[in-house]
């Protein structure tokens, strides 16, 4: 027994461990990226103190008042040694060795003050066009500036005006190491994009599931009353979508809805102008989402339940043929019941694919008109991968990914409540 049973765990490890790297690591290493503030802009060990615009919007998150944030953004203005150089080089060094004299080392609020300092001079800049330009050359920001030191930024913050009790929020989030943080989830669920995302996924997954199940049992049913030779071909071409590439899928539906392609081609003469039937407005966005994945998700569907009702056995039809049953009876009184694990199975599975699924809306649409297609998987797409800042959110998108697997968990459970799972995998009762 002992040499049958290592030779089980022998046979065994090969899939376990390819179970465990394939499953189980990726779930906890997006638990792990999830708490913590991971980007392209942290390093893995230590790190800088820089602040730019995206950091702006963040910090209206921490509480951070609105004061500071105007304090932030503001340009101040001092004459330093760098500045000076420039002045002498532009306007010559009488006018850059007299403001030395008089403000080296001041700081300017605004433009405005130091524009009027440039004015009272004795080797003044008459024209005011040309004292705007001189006054730039000392302006600076302490955003995009890279502080080495926390002291160093601390100090540069308060010069800039910030309220003294939002010191400790701005330097964490300007901290570009990596650190543990909630914030991920805190930032979330606080943002109305992030319920807009909810509400579009719950949409997508509900209304494309729907057409999924219901139209690939219409397909299985209606194929199973058909001829055999023309079955098999009906099913055969309801198949493509499944088998096609998904570019070359989509590529297919933009050929049809463009507004040169051939849907506005063929309503053109009866007085409909041409328009983009995919993007013109978010109604048509979502129909076309839905057919495309609804026709990918329906062939399945259609093959999984033809095989389930053709393992039926024929005795059983027969019989309700003879007690003059018709063909919505065998339907609804046999057929039906008989596919309840089928209809479980695909539940789940369709379920658990749409929710992380994203392709075929990144290739259609990509989240638009106005981000009113974007759904939970592609905005943590968008977050972790590729957006328009610069700055990927490795941690920020690993937060969104974890919500999505405990939605995921929790739909498999009620599906398998609701299905009454045990009864269907236990033992038929006449062999009980």
């Amino acid at each position: 027994m002992k040499h049958i049973s290592w030779l089980g765990v022998g046979f065994l490890t090969p899939a376990l461990l390819i179970v465990g790297f394939l499953f189980f690591a990726p779930v906890v290493m997006t638990a792990v990226f999830s708490f913590t503030n991971m980007s392209t802009a942290t390093g893995i060990s230590g790190g800088d103190y820089l602040l730019s615009p995206n950091n702006l919007d963040e910090m209206q998150t921490h509480g951070v008042s609105q004061k500071t944030l105007d304090a932030l953004a503001d340009t101040t203005y001092q004459v330093d040694d760098h500045g000076l150089l420039l002045l002498a080089q532009e306007f010559g060094t009488e006018i850059a060795n007299e403001l030395k004299e008089r403000h080296n080392n001041d700081i300017f609020k605004n433009r405005g003050e130091l524009e009027r300092a440039l004015k009272d001079m004795k080797h003044r800049i008459r024209s005011p066009r040309d004292r705007k330009k001189a006054a730039d050359l000392f302006g600076t920001s302490i955003l995009n500036q890279r502080f080495t030191s926390k002291v160093d930024f601390i100090t540069a913050v308060i010069q800039t005006g910030a309220v003294q009790a939002d010191i400790p929020a701005v330097t964490s989030v300007a901290y570009t190491g990596w650190q543990w943080t909630t914030n991920n989830f805190k930032r979330l669920f606080s943002l109305p994009a992030t319920w807009r995302y909810a509400l579009n996924t719950l949409a997508y997954v509900t209304l494309t599931l729907v057409f999924n199940i219901g139209f690939g049992l219409f397909l299985a049913i209606s194929t199973f009353y058909m001829p055999e030779g023309f079955a098999n071909t009906f099913r055969t071409i309801w198949f493509l979508p499944r088998i096609l590439p998904p570019v070359l899928y989509v590529l297919m539906w933009k050929w049809f809805t463009w507004d040169t392609g051939f849907l506005s081609t063929i309503l053109a003469p009866l007085g409909i102008p041409a328009q983009n039937w995919m993007m013109q407005t978010s109604t048509h966005a979502w129909v076309t989402i839905i057919l495309i994945n609804g026709s990918v998700g329906a062939s399945l569907g259609m093959i999984l339940f033809s095989s389930a009702i053709r393992s039926i056995p024929a005795s059983m039809l027969h019989a309700s043929e003879v007690d003059g049953a018709s063909r919505f009876q065998q339907i609804r009184h046999i057929i039906l019941p008989q596919l309840r694990w089928p209809i479980l199975f695909l539940t789940s599975y369709e379920t658990l694919s749409l929710l992380a699924s994203f392709e075929h809306i990144l290739l259609t649409t990509d989240g638009g008109p106005g981000k009113s297609t974007e759904v939970w998987a592609l905005a943590a797409f968008h977050t972790a991968l590729r957006n328009y800042s610069g700055n990927l959110q490795y941690g920020y998108g690993a937060a969104f990914a974890l919500i999505l697997v405990a939605i995921g968990i929790a739909a498999s459970l009620v599906y398998m409540r609701l299905f009454n799972f045990r009864d269907l995998v236990s033992k038929p009762r006449i062999e009980r």
